[in-house]
């Protein structure tokens, strides 16, 4: 179960936050496959606390020699048993720790798999709607707090909760009073546990949506820089920045005030407990019922007891800070995992909640992480849309009742004017976006479903491609692992870019991506087109996927979407209408309908839509320039 997360001044819907109940129950199911390990761990730990208990009572042993007047030779036993204790302790206090770390950092690598798998199969509008700093915050903030504390806080919190216990028992071994002295403190622990813990995880929580909102207008500043300054708004978004950096500043603010609160009530009950636990000596061995040595272990005991329970109480900070992460990280993952409506079906003014088949990309991404099936016949490649409508909330709808067929190995160009709809509708073919009403029908898919839903073989290629980082070679084998270096060389020669390949630096084992060799845009696209080559599907999407180039470059992909496309069926997002001449079918939309469909040249010569299209597009280019 999960609920909403508070939503900052960003007009995003956040990505939900899991309850205390759900993060628990995910916590329990991540631990579950390494309980052995778990369960040996702490086993070794309690031996080795158990074996450090023992250091006391021989102090204490010390300290009666010495009161006896007894010879120094007596001093030997006890002063050996206390290297060999020293020597046990450490031994197996390593290799629990070792073990426990082993635990946490399995759980980790369990958890960050888990996370990203879950994150690249979100539908794309959801991510769109709760902002890339959200969820950027959560994979790096988050993730890194959570690890943090499964590296440092995991290890030392079993350690410290073992210590406390069993040295409470020892302190009852040697007398209960000493004991009940003891407790004394335990009241003001519990009062400042309580007091921390019911403030920290709403301010932890709070604290994460503020670095998301911060890093989210960060991201907008700084990406869209170019039109910020060509717009005169550098005031306005410095302004914006220093809001939400000093909204972000406050919340850490009143976190370091909260555990300075913390610290200052502990330091109160230690105060309380070791004066108790001294009276109580003082007035046992006036009394005859303990000696001096007894009382001075009980002393020892408790003193011992400041540096696990403070470590306890204050690795709850890093406890809260790490539950608050974590709950935000299993809202993801639980988001993605919520069940599908019920085919034909989707709940009123919401896309349906479906996964997009694995492997293909999300918004604004090409497919390159993808493993295709083998490639089914053309014959079978054939694609319905039937009534697709959609809205991105409630009065903005982009879709209305789009019904379009794609025939095997035809090739559609979807044409129109800006927020006509195209790109949606291309996400929703390709099976990334989920529609709010309608169907997408494939042969390959099973037959009618929902759109997205179907199994039919697809790859989207948008103008924004991903370079990814490490060589050529491993970018390219994103589409097909198996691929040898014969097959790469084959992809990029078909989308004409194996010259400028052999040519890098270390040809195909040139690194590329961050740090790396870098790639313009009509190289990074060249290879995304060459993925699609590798990945071989029977249907290939393709959303402006020339746009990011220059004129020049952009006659050079538009013929290697030429031959990436050879043999398959295809849908065009055109950006320039010269890929609407070479389609057999034009489709055009207007405020996200359909209003003409059918070859370039029959529509070309009728007055309407695309004619007034065409005539706007040929003439802005054969348009002499202004003196």
């Amino acid at each position: 179960m999960t609920t909403d997360s508070p939503t900052p001044d960003t007009g995003a819907e956040l990505l939900p936050i899991a309850t205390p109940a759900r993060t628990r129950a995910a916590l329990r199911t991540l631990i579950r496959p390494d309980r052995g390990l778990a369960l040996t761990g702490l086993g070794i730990l309690v031996g080795a606390t158990v074996v450090g208990l023992l250091v006391q009572p021989l102090l204490g042993r010390i300290v009666d020699i010495v009161a006896d007047g007894r010879p120094a030779g007596d001093l030997t036993l006890p002063v050996v048993l206390l290297v060999a204790v020293a020597v046990v302790q450490g031994l197996t206090t390593m290799l629990g720790l070792t073990r426990i770390a082993r635990l946490g950092e399995t759980i980790l690598a369990r958890l960050r798999e888990r996370f990203v798998e879950r994150a690249l199969n979100l539908p794309a509008d959801r991510l769109e709607r709760a902002g890339a700093g959200d969820l950027t915050a959560r994979v790096t903030g988050d993730v890194a707090r959570v690890a943090e504390a499964v590296r440092s806080a995991l290890p030392e919190m079993a350690r410290s909760v073992l210590a406390i216990l069993l040295t409470l028992g020892a302190l009852a071994l040697l007398d209960v009073r000493f004991l009940l002295a003891a407790l004394l403190a335990v009241p003001v622990q519990l009062l400042t546990a309580r007091w921390y813990v019911r403030r920290a995880l709403t301010l932890y929580a709070d604290q994460r949506v503020a670095n998301g909102a911060q890093q989210q207008q960060l991201l907008e500043t700084i990406g869209g820089a170019v039109t910020v300054r060509g717009h005169r708004l550098e005031e306005q978004h410095t302004e914006r920045s220093a809001g939400r950096s000093r909204k972000a500043v406050d919340f850490t603010m009143r976190s370091v005030n909260l555990v300075l609160g913390f610290y200052g009530r502990l330091h109160i009950a230690e105060y309380i407990g070791l004066a108790a636990v001294l009276i109580a000596g003082f007035w046992l061995v006036r009394d005859g019922a303990v000696s001096i040595g007894t009382a001075t272990a009980a002393a020892l005991y408790f003193h011992s007891l400041f540096g696990p329970v403070n470590a306890a109480l204050v690795l709850l900070d890093d406890a809260q800070s790490a539950a608050a992460g974590l709950a935000r990280l299993v809202g993801v993952t639980d988001l993605a995992e919520q069940p599908e409506p019920e085919a034909g079906k989707p709940e009123a003014g919401k896309p349906t909640a479906g996964k997009p088949e694995v492997g293909k990309p999300e918004a604004g991404k090409a497919a390159p992480a993808s493993v295709p099936r083998q490639r089914i016949a053309s014959s079978e490649a054939a694609v319905t849309v039937h009534a697709v409508s959609h809205a991105y909330g409630p009065g903005r709808p982009v879709l209305h009742e789009v019904s379009l067929t794609l025939e095997p190995g035809e090739h559609v160009a979807l044409v129109g004017t800006s927020g006509a709809g195209k790109s949606t509708l291309a996400r929703i073919v390709a099976g990334v976006q989920q529609p709010t009403a309608g169907t997408v029908t494939s042969p390959a898919g099973g037959g009618s479903a929902p759109a997205g839903a179907g199994e039919h073989p697809v790859v989207l290629v948008t103008q924004e491609v991903h370079v990814f980082t490490g060589s050529l070679a491993e970018d390219l084998r994103l589409a097909r692992p198996e691929a040898t270096d014969a097959d790469l060389r084959a992809a990029l020669a078909t989308v004409h870019a194996l010259d400028w390949a052999e040519a890098l630096p270390d040809g195909l084992g040139t690194v590329v991506g961050e740090g790396g060799h870098r790639l313009d845009p009509a190289r990074a696209q060249q290879l995304a087109l060459a993925r699609l080559v590798l990945a071989d599907p029977a249907l290939a999407v393709l959303d402006e996927a020339t746009a990011e180039a220059g004129s020049a470059g952009a006659r050079v992909l538009e013929r290697s979407a030429e031959a990436a496309l050879d043999g398959r069926t295809a849908l065009v997002v055109a950006h320039r209408l010269t890929q609407a001449v070479a389609a057999d079918r034009v489709v055009v939309l207007e405020a996200g309908r359909v209003v003409e469909s059918g070859p370039h040249d029959e529509l070309r010569d009728a007055d309407g839509p695309y004619a007034a299209l065409w005539r706007a597009w040929s003439g802005s280019r054969t348009a002499a320039p202004h003196p």
